[in-house]
């Protein structure tokens, strides 16, 4: 029996974790974990900008684990089964993350809408799944995946901006931090789309079985 390559696998292993560490990362920022309210405002400007860069390298492995997994021939199960809850992790660990820096509305409402579509979704294929009916991952949906990705990882980029940096000239970081809050309202309301079209598959299928 020829070994599948490991290489794909451990890269979706890699998002799940940079979820993890990320929301450690931005809740440590700002002090809102346990011991992290004395840290420096230096080391707190650090650690938001290796947030940001876990974010980058957890969001690549979301294209490039698929990618091998097929070049490789390496597809499996667990890689599989796993892909799409290491894109979640990654995902509500970058809102929650984000959440944790304040007041933040934009961030906030979106990303609260979100979480809600996402946990429902998963929820309703679970259940789905017991009784035998499966609901497939639309093209949507995965674009919805990706939209998510680049509307936060932008939310992000504005807010590390200053620590990198960059002019912090409101001519210039302004219209960035605009675009980061209209893409993260259209990547709510495409999630809320695609949810709604996961229960309305559900139900006509249910109905079906009658």
């Amino acid at each position: 029996m020829t070994a599948v390559n490991p290489l794909p696998n451990i890269l979706t292993w890699l998002r799940l974790v940079a979820g993890v560490v990320l929301f450690a990362l931005l809740a440590s920022a700002v002090g809102a974990v346990p011991f992290a309210d004395h840290i420096p405002p230096d080391m707190q400007e650090t650690f938001a900008v290796l947030a940001f860069i876990t974010f980058v390298v957890g969001a690549v492995t979301d294209w490039f684990d698929g990618w091998l997994a097929r070049k490789l021939n390496a597809t499996t199960d667990w890689g599989a089964t796993f892909d799409p809850i290491a894109d979640k992790i990654l995902v509500c660990g970058t809102i929650l993350g984000l959440a944790s820096l304040g007041q933040q509305p934009h961030i906030v409402v979106p990303g609260a809408l979100i979480l809600f579509r996402e946990f429902a979704v998963s929820s309703l294929r679970e259940s789905s799944a017991s009784r035998g009916i499966k609901l497939p991952v639309t093209l949507l949906a995965k674009w919805k995946t990706t939209l998510q990705l680049l509307a936060l990882g932008l939310e992000l980029f504005a807010y590390v901006w200053p620590f990198l940096g960059l002019p912090d000239d409101p001519a210039v970081r302004g219209p960035v931090t605009n675009l980061a809050h209209v893409l993260m309202w259209v990547a709510a309301a495409v999630s809320l789309w695609t949810g709604w079209g996961y229960f309305h598959a559900a139900r006509l299928k249910i109905s079906h079985e009658r």
